[in-house]
């Protein structure tokens, strides 16, 4: 190719997965606010099957992930969705419901669950 042809990168493959979802499943020992002393393992587990349920999982679909301390703790419990950056806080299964079918299903955000973006630790 001659510097004056115009370069046509390759095109990206599709990624294995659509979108991955972590929840953090941080758990403190020394008194400071995490994730797990808010049922973050039972959401986790919960989110796994609603997305199995929903023939969402497998390759080009959705992988819900563990994580550790994702350093949001004011806003516990807490998880994210990529590719988007999506962060979302949570109170109990219905609200998990609602983020497979609207986002991780649908690709809509679900608004009223977003972390602000200025909780941390």
């Amino acid at each position: 190719m001659s510097s004056s042809e115009p370069h046509n990168p390759s095109p990206q493959p599709s990624p294995y997965f659509k979108r991955h979802i972590f929840f953090c499943l941080n758990e403190r020992n020394n008194g400071e606010a995490s994730c797990s002393q808010h049922r973050a393992q039972d959401a986790f587990d919960h989110c796994k099957r609603a997305v199995r349920a929903a023939g969402l999982n497998g390759a080009g679909g959705v992988r819900v992930n563990k994580a550790g301390c994702l350093d949001r703790c004011a806003g516990g419990p807490v998880a994210v969705v990529y590719p988007e950056g999506v962060w979302y806080t949570y109170v109990d299964v219905a609200d998990v419901d609602e983020i497979v079918q609207s986002h991780l299903r649908d690709g809509r955000v679900v608004s009223r669950l977003e972390l602000d973006p200025s909780v941390g630790r």
